[in-house]
C-alpha cells in the first residue's frame, strides 16, 4: 500500500533541492522529473543490475511521459569508478545530444550516482542530474550532498566535484531486491549518523536494526528519513566540507584505506569497511583519552549484532599491514600540511575533528584489529 511520501529540503539557496522518500514512487517518476527537464530528453545511466530488474519498466513510464530518452549501462562495482569508464560515459553522454541546459538521470547506487555526478558536473561545463537511488547507502548518504568522484590506485574519491543534483527520488521498495549482505552495508551509514551526532537515534537502531534489517518496512523508511535529515542539517551548513561537514567521514579515513588495500572490488564492500572504521574511531577516542571504553563496546556489540564486521582481522588479506593502511591514509582528503585528520568522539552522538593523532596510538589501533581475539586463540588450542 502506497503512503504519502515525505520529503526533506536540502536548503542550499538557489541550489535547493527535494529528498523525496516513500513506496511506489517508480510508477509516479514521469510526473517527479517532468518538471525539472528543460526540454522532455534525457538519458538514463544505470548498472547491469538496475538494468536487469528495472530497465523496461522505466522505459515503459518515460514513454507514457512522452519523455525521449536514451540509457547507458554500464558494468556493476566498484571497479566501474575509473577514468576509463568516466571517458566511455562522457562519450555516450555526447553522442546522446545531451544539450547545456539539459538533466541527466542516475538510476542505481552509490557508483553510478558518483561516477554519474562527476560526468554531468563536467560535461558541457555542467549539465543538471537527478538520482534515483536503489541501495539504502545511496539513499542514505552517497545520493544526497552533490559530492562526486571516481577512485584512483593512490585512493577512493580522490578525483571529484562537488555538484548538487536537481532531486532525490528514494524509492524504498528499491530495497525489497536487495541482498542481505548489500543491505547491512547500507545499514552501517545509518549508524554512523547516530554515531556522529544524534545518541536519541543510536538508541533506536540499537533496538530495531534487526527489524530494519529483517524486512520491517516502516522501520526502514524511518531510518532512511532520519538519515537524511541528519545529512541535510550538516550540508547545509557546511556545502564544500571546510567545516562541520567533515564528521560526516567519522570511519571512513579507516575505511576508505581498507577499501584500497582491498583493489575497490566486492571482496569488501563499502558500508562493510565503514563499520570496521566507525569501531577503529572509537578505538582510538578511548586510548586518546577522549571517550570512554563504554561507548566503545556498545557500538562494536551493535554492528557484531546484526552481522557487520568490527575488526580488520575479519576481513584481511595476506598481503595487507598495518604500514600500507597508514600510507592509504596519507592520500586522505582531510590532510592538513601533510598531518592526518580523524572524526574522532567525546561519545556516541558527539564527534569531533581531530588532528593530533600520536603515531604510535593508531599503530597500536590497527594493530590489535589485525590481531587474533582472545576467543580465535582459544578457539585454535583447543583445535591442536
Amino acid at each position: 500500500m502506497s503512503k504519502k511520501p515525505t520529503t526533506v529540503q536540502i536548503k542550499l539557496g538557489q541550489a535547493s533541492y527535494d529528498v523525496v522518500i516513500g513506496n511506489q514512487l517508480m510508477k509516479d517518476i514521469g510526473v517527479w522529473v517532468t518538471p525539472l527537464l528543460n526540454r522532455k530528453h534525457t538519458a538514463i545511466v544505470m548498472d547491469t543490475h538496475v538494468a536487469d530488474l528495472y530497465r523496461d519498466e522505466l522505459t515503459a513510464t518515460f514513454n507514457k511521459h512522452d519523455i525521449k530518452h536514451q540509457t547507458i549501462v554500464l558494468q556493476a562495482g566498484e571497479q566501474t569508478k575509473s577514468f576509463e569508464q568516466l571517458q566511455g560515459l562522457l562519450n555516450h553522454l555526447l553522442e546522446s545530444k545531451i544539450e547545456r541546459h539539459d538533466t541527466i538521470i542516475a538510476f542505481g547506487g552509490g557508483v553510478i550516482g558518483d561516477i554519474c555526478g562527476f560526468a554531468a558536473s563536467v560535461l558541457r561545463r555542467g549539465v543538471g542530474i537527478i538520482h534515483l537511488p536503489t541501495t539504502l547507502l545511496a539513499q542514505v548518504d552517497s545520493a544526497i550532498g552533490g559530492k562526486t568522484g571516481i577512485n584512483t590506485p593512490h585512493g577512493k574519491n580522490l578525483v571529484g566535484t562537488f555538484h548538487q543534483p536537481k532531486l532525490v527520488l528514494a524509492d524504498t521498495d528499491f530495497l525489497d531486491t536487495l541482498g542481505s549482505r548489500n543491505l547491512r552495508a547500507g545499514y552501517a551509514e545509518v549508524v554512523k549518523y547516530g554515531a556522529l551526532g544524534n545518541r536519541s537515534f543510536f538508541n533506536w537502531l540499537e533496538n530495531h536494526g534487526t527489524t530494519i534489517l529483517s524486512g520491517n518496512k516502516a522501520h526502514l523508511t524511518e531510518a532512511v528519513i532520519e538519515s537524511v535529515r541528519a545529512k541535510a542539517q550538516i550540508i547545509e551548513q557546511d556545502v564544500f566540507e571546510s567545516g562541520s561537514r567533515q564528521l560526516l567521514n567519522l570511519g571512513h579515513t579507516f575505511a576508505h584505506a581498507l577499501e584500497t588495500e582491498s583493489g575497490h572490488n566486492e571482496t569488501l564492500l563499502h558500508g562493510e569497511a565503514v563499520a570496521i572504521g566507525i569501531v577503529l574511531a572509537f578505538d582510538l577516542s578511548v586510548r586518546l583519552g577522549y571517550c570512554p571504553s563504554s561507548e566503545l563496546a556498545r557500538v562494536k556489540s551493535h554492528f557484531a549484532s546484526i552481522g557487520l564486521p568490527t575488526r580488520i582481522r575479519e576481513v584481511l588479506r595476506p598481503s595487507w599491514s598495518v604500514k600500507a593502511l597508514i600510507n592509504h591514509m596519507q592520500q586522505d582528503k582531510k590532510i592538513v600540511d601533510g598531518k592526518l585528520s580523524f572524526v574522532l568522539v567525546r561519545s556516541i552522538g558527539d564527534a569531533f575533528l581531530c588532528t593530533d593523532v600520536r603515531t604510535g596510538v593508531l599503530n597500536s589501533v590497527l594493530t590489535d584489529s589485525f590481531a587474533e581475539s582472545e576467543l580465535e586463540k582459544a578457539a585454535q588450542k583447543s583445535n591442536v
